[in-house]
């Protein structure tokens, strides 16, 4: 009992210091690959980079020891990454205080919902994503989470769009009219550095090589170059004029948004005092539709002087006083030297500091990562957040968990040691839940992490206790050596490890095993795309799809005709264009009988008796019908009566034991006879052919003359 609640204490059996010694070096090198991926990772799910960190600290530790494989590596991944992103975006704007609340408290949903379905061994509902949608939206993801980065592999700033290619668009237009080439260089500098180390050993922490170099380039040349100026400093009137306007309509919109906060107060109060339907109640929430809008005018106004401001390119005149001047590119006045620098107004979604503008004339770094432990407390709860994020916390909890558990089968078949997929489910709960208590996001398993893992020689769970604690002797002594690391760098990073995520192969294979399977993982991939930064359509999309070709596959299975092959066994005849018996009608019914398809076999037998001229006999060969509701066993019933009061007989073989149990307890048994029910289609053929052709002018029938009934071979029906 007590190792099924603790199942990190197997590790200790026959442990010793060699084994240790393996773990730890293990632990280590996925270090330096998860902490420069993880605050990757952390931007892309719209958080501060150091938020990467916090995920990469205890959910590690955590999912190996309550989790049942040795070599899984837990923490931050680009696919909930980006899930993230997306869930919270309509929420809040990312980065903020509320979205980073809003991050911590999904990792706590999306932990208790996975706890929830491990604890109850309802780890099989992630096969509810099949194959083919997964595939489809991992390769739509990969290409959604490179484009994301391609605004800061080319330092530039542009809104987010509704949609996620007109965003790329904006990042296009920008790109074309400037782009900060250091910025550019550095991002392609580490991209080459970490394609060319893995080339040449993938064992070498190329991605730890790539941020200490860039790091290090960084500094050394003075890669961020920012300036603080008041309003003043700067030349141009529309200039100003633009920074007036973005400031007053960011003013509107918060003072509006505090309003309306009130104001749904008293609408809340007047529902309940008077009546939902009262002149109060009605007064308050008109007031209430009129706030939304006005917010949503300020907030159009700011974004349109944000994009405007964004635009400008300025030139810094040097002051006798060591300060700078800025004026619009070619606007210096005559006789003033620009600094050779082009700068821009750096903005975000807050009111800008008149007296002290930030200015950028270099590339965005990642800044000051505070030190220390982060705070552990439990994330705030907000009864209308969790109905919110709920649907996504499903999306992302089942999307993780396959992502993890398809990485541990293909570990756990290498190694030969047991999985247990709710057991798994149970790790990764934890990880994110006690990971939410320490400021983590959402996190999974990763593939090229868990790769690392096994090729550094892991023998259980202890590398990953190993991990975790190297990420916290960088949080405690090695923050301040990561100001300068690049943003394009890690923006590199992003898409380095996303290209193993595309995986054009997986379309033609789903093409090969079924048409309709390539189509839902084509068509997935496609409204996945469209429906971007809203990742949860083209899941749902794909989900349908499965679901209804399901349905339709069950209301309608294959009946075949079977004839005699060639070969001596019982064949589609359809299929393998083999002549039929006049008389007998063999039937095989494929698939469950139950409530969705039982009226498609009365309507296959009826066609067989309006098609068959000279039938006598129709023998159902049960053997494909592995479990009857009391709706299948209702239609057999009516189907036995239509037959014979229609002067034909009718028997049953291969009859499996838990419909054979449904049909005695009905009585159905009793009403078709224990001499038309066989064990083997071969012995119903022997037993039904000569009295089926009783005075039959048939001439050669395949049952006798293709091959002899003795020499039928029962295990091929085909």
């Amino acid at each position: 009992m007590i190792a099924r609640i603790f199942p990190f204490i197997a590790w200790f059996k026959k442990y010793n210091l060699a084994v240790l010694r393996t773990d730890g070096i293990a632990g280590l090198t996925v270090a330096l690959v998860l902490v420069p991926q993880s605050m990757a990772y952390a931007q892309l799910a719209g958080l501060p980079a150091h938020y990467g960190l916090y995920a990469a600290f205890l959910p590690p530790m955590l999912a190996a020891m309550f989790g049942s494989s040795m070599q899984l590596a837990t923490g931050p991944v680009a696919v909930v990454s980006l899930m993230t992103a997306a869930s919270l975006g309509p929420l809040a704007t990312a980065g903020s205080e509320a979205f980073i609340a809003y991050a911590i408290l999904l990792a706590l949903i999306v932990g208790l919902f996975q706890l929830a379905l491990g604890l109850l061994r309802l780890g099989l509902v992630v096969n509810f994503l099949s194959h083919p949608v997964v595939n489809g939206f991992t390769n739509a993801a990969a290409i959604i989470i490179a484009t994301s980065q391609l605004s800061k592999m080319f330092g530039v700033n542009v809104d987010e769009a509704p949609h996620h290619y007109e965003t790329i668009m904006r990042v296009v237009e920008a790109a074309l009219v400037y782009t900060h080439w250091p910025t550019f260089i550095m991002g392609a500098l580490a991209f080459g550095i970490m394609f060319a180390l893995k080339r040449i050993n993938p064992k070498i922490p190329y991605v730890l090589v790539a941020v200490a170099v860039t790091t290090v380039a960084s500094w050394a040349l003075g890669f961020e170059h920012n300036h603080k100026a008041p309003l003043e400093a700067i030349k141009s009137a529309e200039l100003r004029d633009l920074v007036t306007r973005f400031n007053q309509a960011t003013a509107n919109a918060a003072r509006h948004a505090a309003t309306r906060v009130e104001v749904a107060k008293q609408e809340e109060g007047a529902a309940k005092e008077h009546g939902e339907r009262s002149l109060e109640a009605l007064k308050a929430q008109h007031e209430g539709t009129y706030l939304a809008m006005q917010i949503e005018e300020d907030q159009k106004e700011a974004r349109l002087a944000r994009r405007a401001l964004r635009a400008l390119l300025l030139e810094g005149v040097p002051q006798a006083d060591g300060s700078l001047s800025f004026y619009l590119q070619g606007q210096v006045p005559p006789g003033s030297q620009g600094d050779g620098r082009a700068w821009r107004l750096t903005i975000g979604n807050r009111p800008l500091k008149l007296e002290a503008l930030t200015f950028s004339g270099g590339g965005a770094v990642v800044g000051t990562v505070p030190a220390g432990l982060p705070p552990f407390s439990l994330p705030t709860i907000e009864l209308s957040a969790l109905g919110k994020l709920f649907p996504y916390a499903a999306i992302i909890s089942l999307l993780g968990f396959m992502e993890a558990i398809s990485i541990a089968k293909a570990m756990a078949a290498k190694t030969g040691q047991r999985l247990d997929p709710n057991q798994e489910l149970i790790g990764q709960g934890l990880a994110n839940i006690l990971g939410a208590l320490g400021r983590s996001y959402p996190v999974s398993g990763s593939f090229s992490r868990s790769a690392v893992n096994l090729q550094a020689g892991a023998l259980t769970g202890m590398s990953s206790v190993f991990t975790s604690l190297t990420v916290l002797v960088v949080l405690l002594f090695f923050t301040p050596l990561l100001y300068h690391l690049p943003q394009s760098v890690l923006a590199a990073v992003i898409m380095m490890a996303v290209v193993g995520l595309v995986n054009v192969s997986g379309f033609v294979h789903a093409w090969k095993a079924q048409w309709y399977d390539g189509a839902i993982s084509i068509i997935s991939f496609i409204f996945t795309l469209i429906f971007a930064p809203h990742l949860d359509k083209g899941i749902m999309i794909g989900v349908v799809l499965s679901l209804g070709v399901f349905l339709y596959k069950s209301m309608r299975p294959k009946v075949a005709a079977l004839a005699m092959h060639d070969d001596c066994s019982f064949r589609d005849a359809q299929h393998f264009g083999l002549r039929q018996c006049e008389h007998i009608a063999v039937v095989r019914f494929d698939g469950p009988l139950f409530f969705a398809n039982s009226s498609f076999l009365e309507d296959k037998i009826t066609e067989r008796i309006m098609t068959m001229p000279g039938l006598r006999h129709i023998l159902i060969v049960a053997s494909g019908i592995n479990d009857m509701d009391a709706s299948g066993e209702e239609a057999l019933s009516l189907i036995v009566d239509r037959v014979r009061s229609a002067g034909f007989d009718i028997s049953f073989s291969g009859v499996k034991e838990n419909v054979q149990e449904t049909m005695r307890r009905t009585h159905l048994w009793e009403k078709i006879g224990d001499g038309h029910i066989f064990p083997l289609l071969a012995t119903a053929v022997a037993a039904i052919h000569a009295e089926a052709h009783r005075d039959s002018s048939e001439v050669n029938c395949p049952l006798v003359t293709v091959c002899p009934i003795g020499a039928y071979r029962e295990s091929e029906v085909k």
